[in-house]
């Protein structure tokens, strides 16, 4: 059995270690921590893929793309 637990370090408390023990319980376990890589994250997911991949495209082709000019968004800021 595995399981993969992704949150902020800040995160941990003694809860998720009750939790780690209870799923696991009388089992030898091999824990690995490792800094998340963001990109990596949201590419994990084929449906986030595709839209990154598309949003990434439509940049290039600059199609699909709403602008804003910086005086819009000062006025929206005032509102």
């Amino acid at each position: 059995m595995s399981a993969v637990y992704r949150f902020n370090a800040n995160k941990i408390d003694g809860s998720f270690l009750e939790e780690i023990k209870e799923k696991f319980a009388g089992k030898n376990i091999k824990i690995v921590v490792s800094e998340l890589d963001e990109t990596e994250y949201l590419l994990s997911s084929e449906t986030n893929k595709v839209k990154l991949i598309t949003a990434i495209e439509n940049i290039k082709n600059r199609q699909n793309l709403i602008e804003v000019s910086l005086e819009d968004l000062l006025s929206a800021g005032e509102s």
